[in-house]
């Protein structure tokens, strides 16, 4: 009985770990590109997406936005990982042995997390970059480096501020990985993403983003379900 009931949970602990459908990163960014043909709109910044065959480029002049260094990375669209690649890659051993590339070719596990489309955004490729793995945080710094688009990357200590209308989202986003995948947040953040859920609630798109995203790859995001009509 002690036997069964430990195989039970070994299954049941499978199942909550993956999702439904397996796919990985290059497989999502594909679905991503139809998945926001229906809103076009750059997640932090706000800019317009324009779509060139199934290349997605940013209108700066829609949103105000400015490069702060790299025009050529600003101005194209990335599939930024709200929960970095690096904040649920090296949880695993195949990180501690060759990083993410090792991971992407030998976990199964890892690239199921790297394609769950409750994780992924578009934006612009420079706030990708800048934004790298640092934590998000919230401290009242004033905005300017990149135009009007309200994003402030603190690189000596290594946090980002999103603007308001993102941090919902990036906290559902943190919360489902977190429960979907069983990974460690540090506390602070823990704290810090309860409060933006409530702070700041599921808008339309974001629910109609989830509705989409379950019949794509078979898992809904149950943080947004409970906060959509």
């Amino acid at each position: 009985m002690a036997l069964r009931s430990l195989l039970l949970g070994c299954l049941l602990t499978c199942c909550i770990a993956f999702p439904a459908v397996g796919q990985d990163f290059n497989q999502a960014k594909r679905q991503a590109v139809s998945l926001y043909r229906d809103h076009p709109v750059t997640f932090y910044c706000g800019c317009a997406i324009r779509y060139e065959g199934k290349r997605m480029l940013p209108e700066w002049d829609s949103c105000g936005y400015a490069p702060r260094k790299q025009p050529k990375r600003a101005a194209r669209i990335e599939w930024e990982h709200l929960m970095p690649a690096w904040e649920f890659g090296h949880q695993r051993q195949c990180w501690q042995q060759g990083g993410r590339k090792n991971c992407a070719q030998s976990d199964a596990g890892f690239r199921q997390m790297e394609g769950d489309l409750h994780n992924l955004v578009p934006a612009i490729g420079e706030v990708n970059g800048d934004r790298a793995n640092y934590r998000f945080q919230q401290w009242n710094a004033e905005a300017n480096q990149y135009g009007a688009c309200p994003m402030v990357v603190d690189f000596a200590k290594r946090r980002v501020q999103p603007p308001e209308a993102s941090r919902g989202a990036i906290a559902r986003a943190y919360l489902y990985m977190a429960q979907r995948y069983d990974l460690r947040i540090a506390e602070q953040q823990l704290k810090l993403f309860n409060a933006w859920n409530k702070q700041y609630p599921a808008d339309a798109w974001e629910c109609q983003r989830n509705r989409r995203i379950t019949q794509l790859q078979g898992q809904a995001n149950p943080f947004i379900t409970e906060q959509c009509p």
